[in-house]
This record gives structure tokens, C-alpha cells and sequence, in this order.
């Protein structure tokens, strides 16, 4: 039983919070998800890039864990203005942001979202997002967007997923991104008339669906991350253009509710 009474959650604030969080990122997307390529530094057991400093790393703690192990949910923020100084997004690695930098808006990328799989299910996620809303209010921020991930780099496995992203959640074309060409993979694999909607929600991560339920879009294509065994999509989402129900639903407290 997870005693949430022991849980904080803060902005890292030292170099032993970033190891702790990179080292959550192993666990999830190397060791449960069988990820790899540059970023990963098996003997050390962390994932890692060069744009962790610039970043400010969301961080859900466990106090009752000693230090090294005690960042259990973990999400990496980085604002537009944050992104100047930096030079790029780690999501222009992946696709043309040119749409979302061209709007002026006050941008929040948002990206490595992990739970430690023994307090999923739970308060981890939902406090994650509630610090996340206070965040969004705090600086601003018009628009949200970061890739979020399938398991697997075989298209027709996700086709049905793919195919109701593409035909339902399409971003509006003044602010969509498209996949680099590199890694560009078409998501209208099945037609509209032929969408299966039970498999198609059956087969979309949970991350995912909780950015529709908000509203979110995807831009045009996916991109293949072949090294880190994930098929990406890009999902953003317009706080100025939710409907009420929808921004109540964001900037409430979740009360339990995902």
C-alpha cells in the first residue's frame, strides 16, 4: 500500500533530483519498454540528453525513499521563451514546429512523462497533472504540445489508433506540425467508414486519451523512433481554444479522477 501522505511534488531543485529522474527514465523506457539508442547510459542505468539542464523537471517524491530512488513520476517542461535561450525543442528533432512557432503564442513543451510502474493506477498521475495545471497558470502558457508515445514501430499493429487520431483529432492546419520527412509515417492507414472505434481506444495509451478528453490534437503524420522502439505522435492542445467544459476539467483539482 502506497502511503500518498509521503509524496511531494516540486521542481528539481539539485543534481541528485535530475540523476533520480533520469534514472526513472531508464527504468520505464529502457528497461520496461525496451528503448535505446544515444541517450541511454546502461552503466550508469540513466536516460539522458543534452537539453536536461535547460529544462525544468516536474518531479513527484516519495519521501520515504532514500535519495537516488526517491523521484517516482516525472514530467520535463520547457517554455518557449526557455527554448530561445536553448536554441530548439527536442520536439524539432522529430517534426516542423514552424505552425506553433509562427503563432506567437506562449508555448509549454512537455515530454519523458513517467510513473514508476508500482504507483501507477493511482494519486501519482493526477498530482503530476494538477502541479502541471498550477504550472500552465502560473507563466501563461496558450499552447501545450510534446510527442507522446506507442510501444512498437510497426505500423499496421496501430493502424486503427492511428487512423482515429488522423481522422478525428487532426490539429487545425494553422498550427499543425508535420513528421520530419526522415521518419514520416502516414496515420490514415484505414478509412473513416471503416474505423473501429473499441480498438481504437483499446490500443491508445492512456496518456494520450487524457490529452482528447482535454481537447488535444495531433499534427500530420507520426514519426518512427526507431532507436527507442516507440512510433510518435505529436499531441498539442490550445488552452485558449478549449470549450469551458474542458478548461474546468483542466484547472480544477482532479479529486481522483484521471
Amino acid at each position: 500500500m502506497i502511503d500518498t501522505a509521503s509524496f511531494e511534488i516540486r521542481l528539481a531543485q539539485s543534481e541528485a533530483d535530475l540523476t533520480a529522474s533520469q534514472r526513472l527514465r531508464y527504468r520505464v523506457f529502457v528497461q520496461e519498454l525496451g528503448g535505446g539508442g544515444k541517450t541511454v547510459d546502461h552503466a550508469a542505468q540513466i536516460e539522458q540528453d543534452a537539453l536536461d539542464p535547460l529544462y525544468d523537471h516536474l518531479l513527484l517524491i516519495d519521501r520515504n525513499l532514500p535519495e537516488g530512488e526517491h523521484v517516482v513520476g516525472a514530467y520535463r517542461l520547457l517554455r518557449s521563451d526557455q527554448a530561445q535561450a536553448a536554441g530548439r525543442f527536442y520536439c524539432d528533432g522529430e517534426y516542423d514546429l514552424d505552425p506553433l512557432k509562427r503563432s506567437g503564442r506562449k508555448l509549454l513543451e512537455l515530454g519523458r512523462s513517467c510513473v514508476h510502474p508500482d504507483y501507477r493506477g493511482g494519486a501519482a498521475m493526477l498530482l503530476l497533472w494538477n502541479a502541471l495545471a498550477d504550472y500552465v497558470l502560473a507563466h501563461e502558457v496558450e499552447i501545450l504540445f510534446g510527442v507522446a508515445s506507442f510501444h512498437g514501430t510497426d505500423p499496421g499493429a496501430l493502424a486503427q489508433p492511428l487512423s482515429w487520431l488522423h481522422h478525428h483529432h487532426l490539429a487545425p492546419e494553422n498550427l499543425r506540425p508535420r513528421a520530419l520527412p526522415e521518419a514520416f509515417q502516414p496515420m490514415d492507414l484505414v478509412s473513416a467508414q471503416d474505423l473501429d472505434r473499441r480498438a481504437a481506444m483499446a490500443a491508445m495509451p492512456n496518456l494520450i486519451k487524457a490529452y482528447l478528453r482535454l481537447g488535444g490534437f495531433v499534427g500530420e503524420g507520426a514519426y518512427i523512433d526507431a532507436p527507442f522502439n516507440t512510433t510518435d505522435v505529436l499531441l498539442l492542445m490550445d488552452t485558449k481554444a478549449m470549450s469551458d467544459k474542458h478548461r474546468a476539467f483542466y484547472t480544477r483539482r482532479f479529486e481522483g479522477r484521471a
